[in-house]
């Protein structure tokens, strides 16, 4: 095999002897330092393979000669602290929701408590801030859909809505439209009557005697006279301007047409009695509660 190197005039190092549109490859070695480190690695890599767990097998990992859990580590850590604080969750347990509101002492811990259970349990749809999203109501607010009181809000906690629990809120909006009660040019007018009962621009031409006619045909049965709401049936009140799925006129219109049914999942059963009123007190203390 021919040996194309060569020694570079400029630099006074060996080529490769490989050469790409003029420009020669300099036969430039990695620092030692370099290599050292490398091959250290590659060691460290091989020790970490047989001391901790690493390779993933069909049905779990190779433990490693020190058999380490990160996952077990946290499971004890979250035991030595119900430990730290059974007692005091026990007394919690006890309590109304009245003697806890009405105890300085029990009040902060099931508001802690409550932040920590609602942040890894009910964040994903209200948000972290509890301001909800659409489709989730905002919990800081006063507009409440089943009620704000402390029992009211642990009772939702509870049982959810739409959840399949037996005791659940089971209220929902109905599809006119899909189902064939009101034809389109009457859903649009109704959709704007709604709009207007919040003080909101409706469409020019809209005929609102026959908006208040469709309205109190249809939908009194729920939201009731001039549209407050009504909290058992989970109807929302239309004219505080607060809305959970939005008030421009199309999203109106989709609620109207093919109605609305979303789900609260229940907490019991998922998560201990303490816990769930740990968390309606946090929700109730946030500024919405009644």
């Amino acid at each position: 095999m021919t040996d194309h190197s060569e020694l570079d005039r400029v630099s006074g190092t060996t080529t490769t002897g490989h050469e790409w549109d003029g420009i020669k490859e300099l036969n430039t070695p990695l620092p030692r330092w370099w290599i050292t480190t490398f091959y250290l690695c590659i060691v460290w890599a091989i020790g970490y393979w047989i001391v901790y767990p690493a390779w993933p097998l069909l049905s779990g990992n190779t433990p490693g000669l020190l058999h380490y859990s990160s996952r077990a580590d946290v499971a004890v850590e979250l035991a030595n602290l119900e430990k730290i604080r059974g007692d005091k969750m026990v007394t919690l347990g006890a309590a109304s929701l009245a003697d806890i509101e009405k105890d300085p002492a029990l009040l902060a811990l099931a508001r802690a408590r409550g932040k920590t259970v609602f942040g890894d349990n009910c964040a994903p749809c209200h948000g972290s801030g509890a301001a909800g999203a659409k489709g989730y109501p905002n919990l800081n607010d006063d507009d409440w859909l089943w009620g704000g009181t402390l029992d009211q809000i642990m009772q939702t906690i509870r049982y959810g809505a739409r959840s399949g629990n037996a005791k659940d809120h089971e209220g929902q909006m109905l599809a006119f439209g899909k189902q064939g009660v009101l034809k389109r040019e009457e859903i649009v007018t109704v959709a704007n009557y709604v709009r207007s009962l919040s003080g909101l621009p409706t469409r020019q031409g809209y005929d609102a005697a026959a908006g208040a006619k469709l309205f109190a045909d249809n939908c009194v049965a729920c939201h009731g006279e001039g549209g407050k709401g009504n909290q058992e049936l989970g109807a929302p009140d239309l004219t505080d301007k607060i809305w959970l799925y939005g008030s421009d006129e199309a999203t109106i219109i989709e609620t109207i047409t093919n109605g609305r049914a979303g789900v609260m999942p229940a907490w019991e059963g998922r998560l201990d009695p303490s816990t769930i009123k740990a968390m309606a007190v946090y929700v109730h203390s946030l500024g919405g509660g009644k």
